[in-house]
């Protein structure tokens, strides 16, 4: 369900160009940059293809990023970043991440969030609609407030095999009743629908029984998939899903002889379009998987996917043979349609379906994500801790000074007291092992931290458990 208190960002387009008459998505795109709409890349941070990256997206019509952990540092320098990424959009861009919960969790303790429970501990030890709405609205306000647009998630693999490396082992899957994970990523996508966040299920025709891992090499499912891993798909379908589904890089020969599902028309289009009549976006797993990248060539891959049904193609990176990812493959796509072996309106299709999708999305995610009123957040992880917690203090303003860092107990003694040197706006933080000022061990209990900043108290708690 959409946002009933934001504006579609394609329908506020659309009454600029009916207004003005001026709006760059009023003319007809050249097919370059539909083709660039169907590219997600992610990128290293501090380098020069973090740079690529801006320019891809202000000059190449780039479609969308995906953050991995490593870009994501605090709330308040998420939030900024995908603000920034958004400014040279003249297309609005899919900022997408995982937030599964458990294993899979960009948006996390250690990065100023919280730890979030695993899907099977959801769906097979509490089984409640209740717990897995609660946990799944409060990742979708992480990241609603940081202007990402679209998780990677739920996953809708069946548990069928406990032991799958990449599923059951890491407590990826709701259950192994497939009518439960149907409910359970159901009630999952709603609570991100909420506030306008697009999601995938994944990973399309399921993964839940392989007993090898596609981000390492070929991975045959042959003998252990079941039909009824289709049934998620089936029911939220049915139900109206429309958002994005991601393939699995999985082979099968019962479902095609010759190529993995993410390469195959007859999975993407033969069974997820044709016969379970999905009408939404597909995007592919990574493209640089083991399971790809070891057995076909980085052309022959994004032929082969584009030709399958898929709309956007995955990348991790934004570098290939040290230059663009988004320029080389918009490159191949072209001499592909030249050369005949992609057709115009195959691209036309996928652009269209991408555009619907990111009419879906209100304009307050696509505008720049949220900043807090305050210019400082305050914040301690792990939380509760054990032995050791860091308390980090973000800013988005620019400060220089050295501000008191100060722990009191529950009664409100002095516990530990720190100074904290401020050299301008960023993440700042400190680690406190426990110990009292005399060096004692603090005992358990809740304790209250402190930073007083240009005048003003922030706060907050964090229990001590031993």
């Amino acid at each position: 369900m959409q946002n009933p208190h934001s504006r579609p960002a394609g329908l506020f387009i659309r009454l600029l160009c009916i207004i003005f008459l001026v709006h760059p998505l009023c003319a007809e795109p050249a097919l370059k940059d539909k083709i660039a709409q169907m590219i997600m890349v992610g990128f290293p941070p501090n380098s020069d293809f973090e740079d690529t990256l801006y320019y891809d997206i202000a000059y190449r019509n780039l479609g969308g990023v995906i953050l991995m952990g490593y870009n994501i540092q605090s709330p308040i320098q998420v939030a900024a970043l995908n603000a920034r990424l958004q400014d040279h959009a003249a297309t609005p861009l899919l900022i997408a991440t995982d937030q599964e919960g458990g294993y899979i969790a960009r948006l996390k303790g250690s990065n100023g969030f919280a730890a979030t429970p695993t899907a099977y501990y959801l769906g097979s030890v509490l089984d409640n609609e209740d717990s897995t709405r609660f946990w799944a609205d409060r990742m979708a306000e992480w990241l609603e407030h940081s202007g990402i647009n679209v998780n990677l998630a739920p996953v809708a693999d069946v548990n069928v095999n406990p032991s799958s490396p990449a599923i059951g082992y890491r407590e990826r899957s709701y259950s192994a009743d497939p009518h439960k994970v149907a409910e359970h990523t159901g009630w999952f996508a709603s609570e991100f629908h909420e506030r306008g966040i697009v999601t995938a299920l994944k990973h399309f025709p399921g993964h839940g029984s392989a007993v090898g891992d596609s981000h390492l090499g070929f991975t045959d499912i042959s003998t252990t998939w079941l039909e009824d891993e289709l049934i998620p798909y089936r029911e939220l379908i049915s139900d109206g899903y429309t958002d994005m589904i991601m393939s699995a890089h999985l082979y099968n020969a019962h479902l095609d002889s010759v190529y993995p599902a993410s390469l195959s028309e007859r999975v993407i289009t033969g069974i997820l379009r044709d016969s379970l009549g999905f009408e939404g976006v597909v995007i592919s797993d990574a493209m640089g998987m083991g399971a790809i990248s070891e057995n076909y060539g980085f052309e022959e891959a994004v032929l082969l996917a584009i030709n399958a049904g898929t709309d956007i193609l995955l990348y991790t990176g934004n570098r290939y043979n040290d230059v663009s990812l988004v320029a080389e493959v918009t490159r191949i796509i072209l001499q592909n349609i030249d050369a005949g072996n992609l057709s115009e309106a195959r691209i036309n299709a996928s652009y269209e379906r991408i555009m619907a999708l990111k009419d879906k999305i209100p304009v307050s995610i696509v505008s720049g994500g949220y900043l807090p009123e305050t210019p400082y957040l305050l914040s301690a992880f792990p939380n509760p801790f054990n032995n050791r917690v860091k308390i980090r203090l973000s800013l988005h303003r620019h400060v220089y000074e050295t501000v008191p860092i100060r722990i009191y107990s529950a009664a409100g003694h002095l516990v530990r007291n720190f100074d904290l040197p401020l050299r301008g706006y960023g993440d700042y933080e400190i680690a406190w092992d426990g110990t009292c000022s005399e060096g004692t061990p603090a005992p358990s209990g809740i304790y209250i931290y402190t930073a007083t900043i240009n005048g003003q108290v922030l706060s907050g708690k964090m229990a001590l458990l031993k």
